[in-house]
């Protein structure tokens, strides 16, 4: 058989691979959510999903974006970026509203001023336009507060990067600073189980999603030749993940306390 003759089936089939490791690259970071999401619904309990998890992503992803239009890197990166801030986003509305049903003769908190005609407050104290107490920052009562902060981080973002877009030093810094960030995301996690000495509420079935996806990730960022940034933060995702696994074992092995305290039924990144 001639050298070319299979030449047919493996272009389409590389064809095929390519697809497949882009539309994974795409969706598969918002596969973890889709149980989590599923279950805070079921249960209407939203107790075991820390919301700061969605503030650092939609940060991450929107640096991530901006950094787009220094430099032009791979389209499923960006179309990833596109999709996780839109489930973020629903996680956030399904969360705020399932805390808001759940909470009974509490003082609503909001990002901008509050309508004197908002319902559930029959007498509203009077508020500045921004109630903005660092106590209760993302603890917010309407989704509609989320939004606004998310669309004021990325109009003040997009101007400064709109400013500076022709350096070349802070393309590459937004860059790192969108990777970094992102890559933060299981420190929070790691520090809650080593000062609990114990990951109980913590779901193992995740944390191997999650050093699943990181190494897919960071894997796909090597042989892609994506900016430097994502490959070296990628790595560190994955020994983040890693050591996680590591406290599960050591905690599940050699207990360091007695466990007093219910566990919650966490399946992300804590913070």
């Amino acid at each position: 058989m001639e050298p070319g003759g299979l030449e047919w089936l493996l272009v389409p089939m590389q064809q095929l691979v390519s697809w497949g490791a882009a539309g994974a690259m795409v969706f598969g970071g918002v596969v973890p959510y889709i149980p989590q999401y599923r279950d805070i619904r079921r249960t209407q309990n939203a107790e075991g999903f820390s919301t700061y998890v969605c503030l650092v992503l939609l940060v991450a992803n929107i640096l991530r974006i901006l950094f787009w239009f220094g430099r032009r890197f791979e389209s499923p990166l960006l179309w990833q970026s596109i999709i996780m801030i839109i489930t973020m986003l629903l996680m956030l509305k399904l969360c705020t509203e399932v805390r808001v049903s759940n909470e009974l003769n509490v003082k609503r908190r909001s990002f901008a001023a509050a309508d004197s005609k908002d319902e559930e407050i029959k007498a509203p104290p009077k508020r500045s336009y921004l109630d903005f107490d660092l106590n209760y920052f993302w603890h917010w009562s309407k989704f509609t507060d989320y939004v606004q902060c998310v669309l004021t981080f990325t109009g003040v973002s997009g101007y400064i990067t709109y400013l500076w877009l022709d350096s070349s030093l802070f393309v590459e810094t937004l860059g790192f600073l969108a990777v970094f960030t992102e890559a933060m995301l299981g420190i929070p996690q790691l520090y809650r189980n080593y000062r609990n000495r114990s990951t109980e509420g913590m779901s193992i079935k995740m944390v191997l999603m999650w050093s699943s996806g990181d190494t897919f990730k960071t894997v796909y960022f090597i042989l892609n030749q994506a900016p430097f940034q994502f490959s070296i933060c990628g790595l560190l995702q994955v020994f983040v993940d890693i050591a996680i696994l590591l406290q599960v074992y050591l905690y599940s092995h050699y207990p360091q306390k007695p466990v007093s305290h219910t566990a919650h039924p966490a399946s992300t990144k804590a913070l």
